[in-house]
């Protein structure tokens, strides 16, 4: 959440933000300062990762209450409910995002429709999901060659809105949702695998094994510098040129580095969480326990903040970590507020937020 909030506060007030995150964003041979290309390029592990432990989370929710002997009905129900919200949100921050009468289709249609689909999926045997997710991310690229992929203005709708980011009239769709959905169906199988509550240093190696594996995936695909890439090829050796991947739509070599850092990292904070007393109330957990509250609050924070100050991309980088700090520090209370009503609200609307 923390990273999030810096790439959308450089988004409200860093004129030198980078947007190049696709072949059909980016002009060949376009510079890429190392510290805006770097700000930008560290919160891509936020999307795959929501969108992962989203899975997982679901996947445990589900787990419990199919113990507790919940019907299957009612359970589809809510996970069906609970995706039309989310997708829904996109109005809220569009009207903060976007000029008057258009909609922007990014990270919480992402997930919304990825619950949708996963009311017939979660039935699927979980050896069948993860195969599904691997086959659409290895195999993605080609679909979307085969399908003519265009300029995002020329991509027919259905495409746009299931495997190629594309604008029709009002309507921008920025994310994709077979790309997402199977990062989600990994972490449906992430989170099938943490139900049988293993320790947390089997947990840790499991991660991390995986995690290095695809790091080394990536390594190869970006080495190689050609299927793989959704056409966003290195342009040399340098290291940005070596992290300057496909995001719009995601690329085999985007997910296999996101996943690739944040597995580790995932399994990292198991260990800690077992060896170390956290704080409860410390904001790293605070806002990981309310993520959609801070999300749909920190957009327009940040916005407003930006067109009262003036300061509306027209400030540097320094003025964007100083914003995402801000923003952070200014909804930690509500968030921490919000998150203790929401533990003693558990079946309430707080479900959806």
């Amino acid at each position: 959440m923390i990273l999030m909030a810096v790439d959308h506060s450089s988004e409200e007030v860093n004129a030198g933000r980078l947007f190049t995150d696709g072949a059909f964003v980016y002009t060949p041979g376009t510079p890429l300062p190392a510290a805006q290309f770097l700000t930008r390029w560290v919160t891509h592990l936020c999307a795959p990762t929501f969108v992962l432990l989203a899975g997982t989370s679901l996947a445990l929710q589900v787990g419990r209450r199919v113990a507790a002997g919940d019907p299957a009905g009612r359970i589809d129900r809510d996970i069906a409910v609970r995706g039309l919200v989310i997708i829904a949100f996109e109005l809220w921050v569009s009207w903060w995002w976007m000029p008057p009468g258009h909609y922007l289709l990014q990270v919480l249609y992402a997930i919304g429709t990825s619950f949708l689909a996963m009311v017939a999926l979660r039935r699927l045997p979980t050896p069948v999901l993860v195969a599904l997710a691997v086959a659409v991310i290895v195999l993605g690229e080609r679909v979307v060659g085969a399908l003519g992929w265009g300029p995002p203005g020329e991509t027919p709708l259905l495409a746009s809105l299931l495997l190629v980011p594309g604008r029709r009239g009002a309507l921008i769709v920025a994310y994709p949702t077979l790309h997402w959905l199977a990062m989600m169906m990994l972490g449906w199988a992430l989170g099938r695998s943490l139900a049988r509550r293993p320790d947390p240093a089997t947990t840790a190696r499991r991660l991390g094994s995986s995690g290095l594996a695809l790091l080394a995936l990536f390594a190869v695909v970006r080495g190689v510098n050609r299927y793989g890439n959704m056409g966003l090829l290195r342009e040399g050796s340098s290291l940005v040129q070596w992290l300057h991947v496909s995001k719009y739509p995601p690329s085999l070599s985007f997910v296999a580095l996101e996943l690739g850092l944040m597995a580790p990292l995932l399994g990292l904070l198991f260990v800690v969480a077992d060896h170390t007393a956290v704080r409860d109330d410390g904001p790293v957990l605070v806002l990981g326990r309310t993520p959609m509250f801070f999300y749909l609050l920190h957009v327009p924070c940040l916005a407003l903040a930006a067109r009262w100050l003036g300061v509306a991309h027209r400030l540097g980088l320094a003025g964007t970590y100083l914003f995402a700090a801000g923003v952070v520090a200014a909804l930690y209370p509500l968030c921490r507020a919000y998150g203790r009503y929401k533990a003693s609200h558990p079946g309430g609307w707080t479900r959806y937020i």
